[in-house]
């Protein structure tokens, strides 16, 4: 009976948001349009709650519960109370845009709400099977949302895309853990550690399951050369599903990768560090060159993601707690940048009108020179122009490759950041050099104005004080892995 009541502690939080997910859905069935605003805010108050329990019990020390199959470390909290914060400022963002567009229901919101319940899952994952349960509650959700907007062919050929090779990466993800299994003989993170190093032969079947693994990892991180779905994806899905396919699920995709390659498989680490660096070098070249040739500003930015996962596997395949940290800040950094420039794509929306082509954007400066600033540092920030966060990113992860003996890559990723600079800086021509060509005003609700404002804000204040969140990302990789 102690045992169940520790295990249901330790999972208390994924517990009160996926009650919260069903209670919205049986509210959604009782509300009428106008008294909708509730189911808003009880998603809300799901992740408060689930934010104030997380940061209540958390200890410097790593608990487990249903028997070692779910850990509680720093490493975990950290990354939880980054999800519910990213998740928060999505639901601001794009309350009005769906508003808008007749999806301001209860199936948005309960299915944003499993995707975290599947996110939360997988940081605190210690067994494959526990992993792979997250992973799939994360994608069946991401696949319903894409398709949310039943009118739009756009969005339905976007979700086909996507869950069609989706279903591949996950059949290939666990065919690879199969194979880890069979040759370890158990699914715990710990106890496959345990056994390649008490002198298990590195058998072949073991490093094909390897590369099955990190192949589906890079499709859910959307790295080359599994990236084929995320332009077409960021490009056919409605604006507000695109912001959370493009931020807080690569969260998850860190701690997935930390949990098994890291902790489970640094025996193979001279293996899935070769693997990482060959898509890490790839993603950064596609990624960079293909956005320049781009007109449209989401699948500009789906392009930008593939470069950025780059430089995140340049921290990963350093295996350094220096790097993993440095890893950790990136995505932290990209999560914050993904989620202001998404912002102010919603913000320039309207009924009837898509903010999605970079001529959209011609002279924002006259239309809205407050607006324009705050496109201006996320963009900077996105080129890894100092003094902004995205430069403090790109030069940790640098750093840690380089301690790692990688110079020569640490030169080819500079020159691409400055070819990749190239089309950030495209944006910031059009909006303070043309002439516009939309004259509509800008209309938004004062907390998503303000709250975009603070977020782009603090991609300025944070890339001039980057000790404290460097600090929160160093403590939880630290302590979760000593």
């Amino acid at each position: 009976m102690e045992n169940i009541r520790y295990d249901l502690i330790t999972a208390l939080p994924e517990i009160v948001v996926l009650s919260m997910a069903m209670l919205i859905l049986l509210a959604d069935l009782f509300l009428k349009q106008t008294n909708r605003i509730a189911i808003y805010a009880l998603a809300q108050l799901a992740l408060l709650v689930a934010a104030f329990i997380t940061f209540s019990t958390h200890t410097p020390s790593i608990g487990y519960g249903f028997t070692g199959a779910f850990v509680d470390d720093a490493m975990a909290d950290v990354l939880k109370l980054m999800i519910y914060l990213g998740t928060s400022l999505i639901f601001i963002y794009t309350r009005q845009y769906i508003q808008l567009r007749n999806m301001f229901r209860g199936e948005f919101y309960a299915l944003v709400l499993f995707s975290v319940v599947g996110m939360m899952i997988m940081v605190s994952g210690q067994s494959m099977l526990t992993l792979y349960i997250g992973l799939e509650l994360l994608s069946l959700s991401l696949y319903a949302l894409v398709a949310l907007d039943r009118d739009n062919a756009r969005a339905t050929e976007a979700a086909m895309k996507y869950f069609v090779l989706g279903a591949l990466a996950s059949g290939m993800l666990l065919y690879g853990m199969s194979m880890i299994y069979g040759m370890t003989g158990s699914l715990n993170i710990a106890d496959i550690n345990n056994a390649l190093m008490s002198g298990a032969n590195i058998h072949s079947v073991l490093i094909l399951g390897l590369v099955f693994v990190v192949a589906g990892l890079a499709f859910k991180l959307g790295a080359v050369p599994f990236q084929m779905w995320v332009p077409d994806v960021y490009e056919g899905s409605p604006t507000a599903v695109t912001m959370l396919i493009s931020s807080v699920p690569k969260l998850a995709a860190f701690a997935f990768i930390m949990r098994l390659l890291v902790q489970g498989l640094p025996t193979l680490a001279v293996d899935w560090q070769q693997m990482l660096m060959i898509m890490a070098v790839l993603s950064i070249i596609i990624g960079n060159v293909t956005a320049i040739a781009q007109t449209n500003l989401k699948r500009m930015l789906a392009y930008s993601t593939i470069s950025h996962v780059g430089f995140v596997l340049f921290g990963l395949m350093s295996a350094s707690i220096n790097g993993y940290a440095s890893a950790l800040f990136y995505i932290a950094s990209y999560v914050l940048m993904t989620l202001a420039g998404f912002g102010i794509i919603l913000l320039l929306s309207r009924k009837g009108f898509e903010a999605e082509q970079l001529d959209d954007l011609k002279g924002l400066n006259q239309r809205s020179p407050w607006i324009a600033f705050l496109m201006l540092i996320v963009m900077f920030s996105m080129a890894g122009v100092p003094p902004t966060l995205g430069f403090y990113a790109k030069f940790t992860v640098l750093q840690a490759a380089l301690q790692a003996g990688y110079l020569w890559l640490v030169v080819f990723a500079v020159l691409m950041a400055v070819i990749g600079a190239f089309y950030y800086l495209r944006v910031i021509k059009l909006m303070y050099f043309d002439e516009p060509i939309d004259h509509h005003p800008i209309q938004a609700p004062f907390d998503m104005r303000v709250t975009l404002s603070v977020n782009a804000c603090a991609l300025l204040v944070l890339g001039l004080m980057p000790q404290g969140l460097m600090s929160l990302c160093g403590y939880a990789i630290f302590k979760s892995l000593n």
